[in-house]
């Protein structure tokens, strides 16, 4: 069984070292391309959302048409009487 050393732990704290500068320098130039693949995927659903919602709109669109077009009036909810009141002195 080995035992601990100050070389070996120089060389460990080195090796952490590289390994942390070796992923700092790949991640600076991977970053660029993450991001782009990010903002194509936003992008793709936010048109997908715009689509549906357009979708969504025509279909109201013909709907309201449709609902001019019939003869039968709308009846109005009634909420309840109007009472006039006056102020007694």
């Amino acid at each position: 069984m080995d035992t601990a050393s100050f070389s070996g732990l120089v060389k460990t704290l080195l090796w952490i070292i590289v390994i942390y500068y070796a992923l700092k320098f790949v991640m600076k130039l991977l970053a660029p391309y993450f991001l782009q693949q990010v903002v194509k995927k936003a992008e793709e659903n936010f048109q997908q959302q715009q689509h549906y919602y357009n979708q969504q709109q025509s279909q109201q669109q013909q709907n309201t048409q449709s609902n001019f077009s019939s003869d039968k009036p709308k009846e109005k909810k009634k909420v309840g009487e109007y009472i006039d009141f006056e102020e007694l002195e």
